[in-house]
């Protein structure tokens, strides 16, 4: 039973994951490409976990944690760039 429910979280995921791209490209402001880029990451993230529990293996959580702060920074970075115009002072 668990490897149908794992399945159809797959497949809702992947269709978030499609809504949100089209978020990001059509997005009307900044923020709203923004919001969507989070919303990528975290979907794929939630993604590569739900594949490594299917395939049982610990190493896709370990890229998981990876793409979480590489997400978090790129962020930071944006929001950044959104208040001041420059990343680095």
């Amino acid at each position: 039973m668990l490897a149908y429910v794992i399945l159809l979280c797959l497949a809702m995921l992947g269709l978030a994951l499609l809504l949100a791209a089209a978020r990001l490209i059509k997005g009307p402001s900044l923020p709203d490409r923004v919001l969507a880029l989070d919303t990528l990451y975290i979907n794929a993230i939630a993604l590569i976990i739900l594949y490594g529990i299917w395939k049982g293996s610990e190493l896709f959580f370990e890229v998981a944690l990876l793409i979480a702060v590489l997400g978090f920074v790129s962020t930071v970075a944006v929001a950044k760039y959104m208040l001041r115009g420059d990343i680095i002072e």
